[in-house]
C-alpha cells in the first residue's frame, strides 16, 4: 500500500512538472486625484482579476492632481518607471498625442467590432479622441452643478424647492445667505487647480478659448468679459471669500457656505462629509447664455502606454472594462460622475434605476445634452497656459485686479505661449 501510495504522489510531481505553469502578465496602473478614485479604482481592479486571474493589476503611487499626472508620465516616458496603463483628464490627451506618447487605440478599436454593443457609443469613444486618433476611452466624465445648503436658503429668504436659475439669482440669494452672519458665506466657487470652472463660466456664456484655427486668443472677447464679471460678482456681491480647494470643501460640508459650485465627481464625498448637518441639495449650475450656453467636460480616459505586445493585450481587456458598463457602475455610485457608458446607463444590471433612487445625482445627468470636451490647448505649455488662467483668476478673487484687467494680462500671456505656425 505504502509502495502505492508513494508511486501516485511521484506520478502527481511528475505531471505538475511537465504541465507549463499558466502565465500571468502584471500591468502597473497609474490614475489621479486619489481622494476621488482610490475606492474606485480598488474595486473595479479587485473584479477584473477575479474575471481574469491570468492578469495582475498593481499601482503605481497616483497624482494628486491631472497636472501632475501628466508631468509624472511625460517625465517618466523612455524609462523603467512608465506604467503601462495610465488615465488622463481628457483635457491632457492632446499632450500624450502630440508627442506620440501611448498607444493608438483606433486598430484595435476596428478590430474589437462590437464597441456600441459595450456600451460605447460613437460620441462616447469621441471624448478620448483627438483629431481622429483613439488615443483612450472615456473612464470618468462630469460637469460642473450647483451643491447648496437648503437650510441657509431657507433661513435667508431662499426656496430651497426652487434654487435659483441664473447668476442674478445666485449672487443675490447669496448675499442674503452672507448677511446672516455668524461666520456664514454665501458662495464658493471652485475657480482653483485648472481652467475647468473658468471653461464653465466661458462656455456657459457661448465663449470659447480659442479662435478657429487656434492662432489666437478668444476667451478675451465679450463672453469672457462676462465670465470674470460674474466671478468678480460673487465676490463682491455673492459673499465669496479667498478660499482655497480644501478650505472651501470643509467650509460648505461644515454648514458654512450657501452654495458651492463643482464637479459632480466630489458628489459621494460632500454626501459623506455633510452627514447629517444640514439638507444637501442639488440642481443646475446657471449658464450666463441659457440658448448658447454649454458646459466642459471634466473627467479623465484611460491610456495604453506599454509597447509590450502582451501587455497591450492585457491592458485593451482591462481599458475595456474599467470604462465598460461593470466599471462605470462603480464610478457613478462611488464619486457621482456622470455615466460615459450607454449600457450601464440604461441596464438595470447597472444603473437603471440609480438615479430614481439618488435624485442628488440627477443635477449631473440633467446636463448631459449640453456637454461638450474640456479644450486641450495646443503645444507643449498646456500646463502653464492653464496656471496661467488660474493665476490671474487669483487676482479677481483676492481683489487685486479688476476682471478686464486680469482677463486681458492672461490673453496676452497665453498668447504668447500659443504655438507659432
Amino acid at each position: 500500500m505504502k509502495h502505492i501510495t508513494k508511486l501516485l504522489a511521484a506520478a502527481a510531481v511528475s505531471m505538475a512538472i511537465s504541465l507549463p505553469a499558466r502565465a500571468e502578465t502584471a500591468l502597473t496602473v497609474h490614475y489621479p486625484m486619489p481622494g476621488f478614485f482610490k475606492d474606485v479604482m480598488d474595486t473595479i481592479s479587485k473584479k477584473f482579476m477575479e474575471e481574469n486571474p491570468d492578469i495582475k493589476i498593481q499601482f503605481a503611487s497616483p497624482s494628486a492632481t491631472y497636472e501632475e499626472g501628466i508631468q509624472t508620465v511625460l517625465r517618466q516616458v523612455g524609462t523603467s518607471e512608465l506604467p503601462d496603463v495610465t488615465f488622463v483628464g481628457l483635457n491632457r490627451l492632446r499632450m500624450l498625442s502630440e508627442r506620440n506618447v501611448g498607444l493608438d487605440l483606433s486598430p484595435l478599436v476596428q478590430k474589437d467590432g462590437n464597441m456600441a454593443e459595450q456600451g460605447f457609443s460613437d460620441t462616447i469613444l469621441k471624448l478620448a479622441q483627438v483629431n481622429g486618433k483613439q488615443v483612450g476611452l472615456a473612464f470618468a466624465t462630469s460637469n460642473p452643478i450647483m451643491y447648496y445648503n437648503a437650510d441657509l436658503v431657507k433661513a435667508a429668504g431662499g426656496d430651497p424647492d426652487n434654487p435659483p436659475k441664473t447668476w442674478d439669482e445666485v449672487i443675490a440669494l447669496g448675499g442674503k445667505i452672507k448677511a446672516l452672519g455668524n461666520g456664514v458665506d454665501g458662495i464658493d466657487f471652485r475657480w482653483q487647480g485648472d481652467d475647468w470652472m473658468f471653461s464653465a463660466l466661458l462656455f456657459g456664456a457661448g465663449g470659447q478659448m480659442l479662435n478657429e484655427d487656434e492662432s489666437k486668443v478668444a476667451f478675451s472677447g465679450p463672453e469672457g468679459q462676462k465670465a470674470v464679471e460674474t466671478l468678480h460678482r460673487m465676490v463682491t456681491e455673492g459673499g465669496m471669500p479667498v478660499f482655497t480647494k480644501a478650505a472651501g470643501e470643509q467650509a460648505f460640508a461644515a454648514g458654512k457656505v450657501g452654495f458651492e459650485f463643482q464637479t459632480t465627481g466630489a458628489l459621494r464625498n460632500t454626501i459623506k462629509n455633510v452627514g447629517n448637518k444640514f439638507d444637501l441639495r442639488t440642481a443646475k449650475i446657471p449658464l450666463i447664455d441659457p440658448v448658447n450656453g454649454r458646459l466642459p467636460t471634466g473627467g479623465n480616459a484611460v491610456v495604453i502606454l506599454t509597447q509590450d505586445e502582451a501587455k497591450q493585450d492585457a491592458a485593451w481587456k482591462f481599458a475595456k472594462f474599467a470604462a465598460g458598463p461593470y466599471g462605470a457602475s462603480v464610478v457613478v455610485p462611488g464619486t457621482g460622475y456622470v455615466p460615459n457608458n450607454e449600457l450601464a446607463a440604461k441596464s438595470v444590471e447597472y444603473l437603471g434605476d440609480f438615479y430614481k433612487q439618488n435624485p442628488l445625482f440627477q443635477a449631473g445627468l440633467s446636463q448631459m445634452p449640453v456637454m461638450v470636451p474640456w479644450y486641450a490647448f495646443p503645444g507643449s505649455k498646456g500646463v502653464k497656459v492653464t496656471q496661467t488662467i488660474v493665476d490671474n483668476l487669483s487676482r479677481i478673487v483676492d481683489g487685486s485686479a479688476e476682471p478686464k484687467e486680469a482677463l486681458d494680462d492672461a490673453a496676452d500671456d497665453v498668447q504668447g505661449m500659443l504655438p507659432r505656425s
